[in-house]
């Protein structure tokens, strides 16, 4: 039975036994809902899906040996262990770890990056120096993944502290979720900043997926 993974937990959704053809997806849990929704729209009904902790986004430390971890535990059940993780803060070591281990990885920096198109990203450049980006996980998330861990819920004087430095947020929007997008509108004015929303979808996360799918 395939249900949605705690924000905060390891959780494994559709895992089985080997078979022909079949995909094993290690995920950050921040990604789970989008996954999940992919696989539901184009019927990918051979990929499976195990996800590390959403709040390791604040930990990056823990995300190489974690992936591993995971590897080494469903190597022998899968044809296909696909990594459904960027840099995302762990310096190279993700990277260099997947390489060694024979598993192919999304590319990019981080979600942000490949959310938007990682050509796309990379080409603002400079724009966005300034620039404090959402996803629509962490538009839902704000207050446990971002106001919270910096305990701003506590401290609200230290605001402009942490975000001084930014000018704007932009809200990468998945879907057009009229509340998602005023959640972050929200977002940006607790921060004190100015508000953009860019309407990515699925980026180059539903490209990587749909390669390793028809693989």
């Amino acid at each position: 039975m395939t249900q949605l993974p705690d924000d905060s937990t390891l959780t494994e959704t559709g895992l089985a036994p080997a078979q022909t053809g079949r995909v094993l997806l290690i995920a950050c849990g921040a990604l789970a809902r989008e996954i999940l929704d992919l696989k539901a729209l184009n019927g990918w009904e051979h990929l499976d899906l195990t996800c590390l902790p959403a709040i390791w986004h604040n930990h990056p430390e823990r995300i190489t040996q974690g992936v591993c971890d995971l590897v080494a535990k469903h190597h022998d059940a899968y044809d296909t262990i696909r990594v459904v993780y960027a840099d995302c803060g762990t310096g190279g070591t993700l990277e260099r770890a997947c390489a060694e281990m024979g598993v192919e990885m999304i590319a990019g920096p981080h979600c942000y990056s490949f959310f938007d198109g990682n050509a796309r990203f990379a080409a603002r450049g400079d724009d966005d120096l300034t620039a404090f980006y959402l996803t629509d996980f962490l538009a839902r998330q704000f207050d446990a993944f971002v106001w919270q861990p910096l305990g701003l819920d506590r401290h609200p004087e230290l605001r402009d502290m942490y975000f001084g430095h930014y000018e704007r947020l932009i809200y990468l929007a998945q879907t057009d979720d009229p509340a998602l997008t005023g959640a972050a509108q929200a977002c940006a004015d607790k921060m004190g900043l100015s508000f953009e929303r860019r309407v990515t979808g699925y980026g180059d996360l539903e490209t990587s997926l749909r390669t390793w799918a028809e693989a």
